[in-house]
């Protein structure tokens, strides 16, 4: 019988203490969501800070992680748009391609991208780095490749009609740098040593602007615009280089 008391007590004691909740302090914190998800001390604890709605991210619907341009535009959920992402090492983004668009070129500095196209088609053209081959393909529905981390690589719709592609990073935060953008955002004396001179953006400097685009997708979008009967004359004709594209 002591025996038998002694094991009941303790178990009704262990009952007791694993039945208690942890006592969380419920007090609004100053802190964003995403900075409290990075610091909490383990997933269970990120899991208690998020509602099961927040593991939703709803590419139709959401109204940030939203870049748009004259060819289409791209949605992102990474650990800013998504939070529920963080501790979980990936994020996504969903580009709407219109016709003759493009998504202009540009590199991820912390992530590779793997890219299905799931509507239309899509050419690619890829360029790993400083004396590495320069590689194109055109992707069809449901077809997939991989751009290398850091690879300054673009996508360009042929079609009249519009693409979309998904594209999975293993990063939460891959970041994008776009390479006409972050030229041009240079001082006018480095842009000037660069192309060699003084340029003025007009369609007489076309094939200065040529430079900066893979020699196959600039080749690509003029001969679409004319398919697709998409006025390009004068200045409209370099802005369509320069502006049609968007950036993921």
């Amino acid at each position: 019988m002591h025996f038998s008391a002694v094991s009941s007590a303790a178990l009704a004691l262990a009952a007791g203490v694993f039945a208690t909740p942890v006592q969380r302090d419920t007090t609004a914190s100053p802190l964003s969501l995403q900075d409290q998800l990075e610091l909490a001390g383990t997933a269970v604890d990120r899991l208690a800070l998020l509602q099961p709605s927040d593991f939703i991210f709803d590419f139709n619907t959401s109204t940030v992680g939203i870049v748009e341009g004259e060819g289409g535009k791209t949605v992102k959920a990474d650990r800013d748009t998504f939070p529920a992402l963080i501790g979980n090492k990936g994020s996504m983004t969903l580009g709407f391609i219109g016709a003759c668009g493009f998504n202009t070129p540009h590199t991820h500095p912390r992530a590779a991208e793997m890219n299905i196209v799931v509507q239309g088609r899509l050419m690619a053209a890829v360029t790993p780095e400083n004396g590495a081959k320069h590689l194109t393909h055109t992707l069809n529905q449901y077809q997939m490749t991989v751009f290398p981390q850091g690879a300054l690589h673009t996508e360009f719709n042929p079609d009249c009609e519009p693409a979309v592609f998904v594209a999975a990073f293993p990063s939460e935060d891959p970041g994008v740098q776009q390479a006409a953008q972050t030229f041009f955002g240079f001082e006018d004396d480095v842009i000037k040593a660069v192309l060699g001179g003084d340029v003025s953006i007009n369609g007489a400097n076309l094939d200065a602007f040529r430079t900066l685009i893979p020699a196959n997708v600039a080749l690509g979008v003029e001969e679409c615009l004319q398919k697709c009967n998409i006025p390009m004359t004068g200045q409209k004709a370099t802005a369509s280089y320069i502006m049609r594209g968007i950036s993921n």
